[in-house]
């Protein structure tokens, strides 16, 4: 049984200084920002409160949201890289974990994982943001496609990594890669490249929400972490867990912890 976010200490609220979270099903709901959690963005930003979006979606799409969003910058598709608007110089700033001409070599050997998994998983697609993706392979299972069964969702899962790729399921795809990454090492590489610090050693003043089994390593880390109410229908299968669960899901529940931190500031 996950706590309830209000069951947080105050003192955990009091002292923290910026928030990491998912996009897909944390962030929005039924695949739209709804206005309430755009407004709890601003009003964390207004206060001094660090954001920064944490996703498995595409390098095209961390572009738009790096420059439109009110956001400190935007660590992409599972961890391969982050991406930041540069206040001063009002220019995009990009940092790979790997250069593009090893990126493209990748690419090309994922060409081969796709076609296995299209053959061997009926009802399967590509992600319909593929195209704008940079490091990885994105496989629909319930976005564009009719809902595919768990057992399905565990066979993409096997044949990824037959081919010598790392996967992780999130709440629409199931993205998978070559290398030896995730969501937390990047964000790692954020926090000490772009603000100088060392999360090991200060994680208590950030709090991380999401919902999915690809936030795993995040609901590991952060002491503070929380999970929207939708997170329930994956935690049976999960081994790393939320500290925190919402009352409310999606946009709703982000709008909730924003809430919660935004009362104590």
């Amino acid at each position: 049984m996950i706590p309830p976010l209000t069951e947080i200490k105050a003192e955990n609220l009091e002292k923290l200084s910026g928030i990491f979270f998912d996009i897909d099903d944390t962030f929005t709901t039924g695949g739209r920002i709804y206005a309430v959690a755009y407004d709890a963005l601003w009003r964390l930003k207004k206060e001094g409160i660090k954001t920064v979006p944490i996703t498995g979606r595409p390098a095209g799409w961390c572009d738009h949201i790096a420059r439109m969003w009110p956001v400190d910058g935007i660590v992409g598709e599972n961890g391969a890289f982050y991406f930041r608007m540069d206040e001063k110089e009002g220019k995009m700033k990009k940092r790979f974990l790997d250069s593009a001409e090893v990126r493209e070599e990748k690419r090309e050997r994922l060409e081969a994982v796709k076609k296995d998994i299209l053959a061997s998983v009926p009802g399967t697609a590509i992600a319909s943001d593929q195209l704008y993706r940079e490091a990885d392979l994105a496989i629909d299972y319930c976005e564009d496609v009719e809902p595919l069964g768990v057992e399905a969702v565990e066979e993409i899962c096997r044949i990824f990594r037959k081919h010598g790729c790392r996967c992780k399921v999130s709440s629409i795809h199931v993205n998978g890669w070559f290398g030896d990454y995730d969501k937390l090492g990047m964000t790692k590489t954020f926090v000490r490249e772009l603000w100088g610090m060392n999360l090991d050693e200060c994680r208590e003043n950030f709090l991380f929400c999401g919902d999915s089994p690809n936030d795993e390593p995040m609901f590991e880390y952060f002491p503070n972490s929380v999970g929207v109410r939708g997170v329930l229908r994956f935690a049976h299968r999960m081994k790393y867990v939320p500290s925190f669960v919402t009352d409310r899901d999606g946009s709703d529940g982000f709008a909730e912890i924003a809430d919660a931190i935004l009362k104590y500031k």
